[in-house]
């Protein structure tokens, strides 16, 4: 499960305003390594400080999209990165796209730590 949250850091936390452009998604998903092997589709970066998103954890426990109940909803500032289609490993291209969304995350342990991003 520390694995799991540290994948979770690795893939969906950059507490840096910096997000929010393609150049940016270019740079952090081959920064986070999820262009190594083949371009990860989507992704989404969220631009909180981890105490928030860990916060996030201690709210309703609602469903996730495997049918198990850990999972939380909260609203947060976003990158999210889509793959253009057209692109190949390692050389990834994204399209970016800023926004203060709603975000679904599944947390596990204790105590609670975000361990999946849902949506």
């Amino acid at each position: 499960q520390d694995g799991m949250y540290q994948r979770f850091l690795r893939q969906h936390v950059d507490p840096e305003e910096t997000g929010g452009n393609d150049r940016y998604c270019n740079l952090m998903m081959q920064r986070r390594k999820m262009t190594t092997h083949q371009c990860k589709r989507f992704n989404t970066f969220i631009h909180e400080d981890i105490w928030n998103i860990r916060s996030i954890c201690s709210t309703t426990n609602i469903q996730c999209k495997n049918g198990k109940m850990n999972c939380h909803e909260g609203v947060v500032k976003v990158t999210d990165c889509k793959e253009t289609g057209s692109s190949r490993a390692p050389n990834c291209r994204y399209r970016a796209m800023a926004s203060t969304r709603r975000v679904i995350i599944a947390c596990e342990g204790n105590p609670q730590v975000p361990v999946h991003f849902d949506g």
